[in-house]
């Protein structure tokens, strides 16, 4: 990585970490040789919806579900995913757990997500279980995501992750939590995570290779013109896609766009953000989960953890049309007040969803472009 583009990219994200920063950051800031377009809270309603990119195909419905194209993949999956993380949840037991992936699974959802981190391992285990009985590998498209940066960590990661979750194989793995501007280059040093992750799919133990994170759109730019630059594709991207990200940094307006032009399978999340958007009053749960599907997204994760919120997701996708201009204009009216300072969205504004942070050993040493810039010493 140049120095020139690391600073330009970092000092961009900086700016952007004040919700009053935000537009002259994105304004200011260039990726890929590309101007970025404004987006935050000074945009208009209107403005921020016609910048959103919509899907352009809703999907075919069988039964109950939905079920999109996942990028240029060739794989179809279900417009519904299930979120690991939720089902490893204490609250759950391992027998509630594995009935509800049993249910989900028999009504038509095929795409299941994890990490090697959530819960502990918990979720992966639980999943594994859920997945040897009845013949059920079969019936999914498996992801599963790790920490590791470097090509040791992520290779003893990608072994626990196949060893809890007792298969084989792995359809898609992805590098977890790409939240910091040096985590590209960690990935994609000599001996860096994509090492581990190459000689894994070379094997036979992992199909599709992706990405994750949740902090700040331009980091996820930052990784796609890494991956460019190294002669890379990334068959999937994983992003936060809300009635409140319009406003304030947003994923929607800036990433998204550039994964649709690149052919690269779109995984929404944080639709909810576990429950925290629906505390600000502005949306129902329902209206939530309706928006991120109107985007191009192939696959929306959501948490399930009771037949409540199984049922919703069902009924949600059943019934799905795409959210028309007036009904989006009209949603992300009602959300831009609450969205203007990123207090809804706690995956971006705070530490509390950085699982990464808690093993920062998987990380590795410091990368080039940080050593040239940080002082000498500690103090």
């Amino acid at each position: 990585m140049e120095r020139r583009t690391f600073i330009k990219t970092a000092l961009a994200g900086v700016a952007g970490i004040g919700a009053a920063g935000e537009g002259a950051a994105a304004q200011a800031a260039t990726l890929a040789g590309e101007t970025l377009p404004s987006t935050g809270s000074e945009q208009t309603p209107a403005a921020a919806a016609s910048a959103l990119p919509r899907v352009s195909d809703p999907g075919e419905l069988r039964g109950e579900m939905l079920y999109r194209k996942l990028g240029t993949t060739g794989e179809t999956v279900s417009a519904i995913g299930l979120g690991g993380s939720h089902i490893g949840k204490p609250k759950l037991s391992e027998a509630e757990a594995v009935r509800l992936m049993h249910e989900a699974i028999d009504r038509g959802i095929t795409f299941l997500d994890n990490s090697w981190d959530y819960n502990e391992g918990q979720s992966e285990l639980r999943m594994g279980k859920a997945l040897a009985e009845g013949g059920y590998r079969n019936k999914v498209f498996l992801m599963t995501k790790i920490d590791g940066r470097t090509r040791e960590a992520a290779a003893s990661q990608l072994d626990d992750s196949l060893k809890r979750l007792k298969v084989d194989h792995l359809d898609l793995v992805q590098f977890h939590e790409i939240l910091r501007f040096d985590d590209p280059d960690r990935v994609f040093a000599e001996g860096g995570a994509l090492d581990a992750v190459m000689a894994a799919r070379k094997a036979g133990k992992v199909r599709y290779v992706g990405f994750t994170g949740h902090k700040d759109p331009r980091i996820h730019l930052y990784m796609l013109e890494v991956a460019r630059k190294r002669g890379f594709h990334f068959d999937t991207v994983q992003m936060p896609l809300n009635v409140m990200d319009a406003h304030f940094r947003s994923f929607g307006q800036l990433v998204a766009p550039v994964a649709v032009r690149e052919g690269i399978g779109i995984l929404g999340m944080k639709a909810l953000g576990d429950t925290v958007i629906l505390k600000s009053g502005t949306a129902s749960a329902v209206e939530c989960l309706t928006f991120s599907l109107s985007l191009p997204v192939s696959v929306l994760i959501t948490g399930i953890d009771d037949r409540r919120s199984l049922d919703q997701a069902f009924a949600v996708a059943k019934g799905f049309k795409p959210l028309t201009e007036p009904d989006m204009v009209a949603l992300l009216t009602r959300t831009q007040a609450a969205a203007a300072d990123g207090r809804y969205e706690l995956f971006k504004t705070t530490a509390f969803f950085d699982t990464t942070a808690k093993h920062p050993d998987f990380l590795g040493g410091q990368t080039t472009p940080v050593l040239d810039l940080a002082p000498i010493g500690n103090g």
